[in-house]
């Protein structure tokens, strides 16, 4: 009997060290969440300054769901402007092109009037 009390409450502890643990890293909307999403623990090195920074616009419990945020962010941005940019030389690859068949249909164009 001694024993079985003695184990239960070690599985108690467990649990309550368990649940202070996920309380003190998880934010509410990854514990809370309804999707199926699957979260990694990873372990980044940053300077001081960036640690400084990121807890001035996030609390200490918010900062994996900032970071998920920021890095999004980021890769939406760079993927626009990667974008844009192409874009931008496609176009000056292209202009000559465009600007010779744009003469060709004014100069049709001009004929038909």
């Amino acid at each position: 009997m001694r024993d079985s009390c003695a184990i239960v409450a070690r599985f108690v502890f467990f649990v309550m060290c368990l649940d202070i643990h996920i309380i003190g890293v998880y934010d509410k909307s990854m514990i809370n969440s309804k999707e199926t999403t699957i979260y990694k623990r990873v372990n980044i090195t940053l300077p001081n300054k960036t640690i400084k920074l990121l807890d001035s616009v996030a609390n200490k419990g918010e900062r994996s769901s900032f970071v998920d945020r920021a890095v999004h962010f980021y890769i939406e941005e760079v993927g626009r402007s990667n974008l844009n940019k192409q874009l931008q030389e496609g176009a000056l690859e292209r202009s000559s092109r465009d600007l010779s068949l744009a003469e060709d249909w004014f100069l049709i164009e001009e004929q038909s009037w």
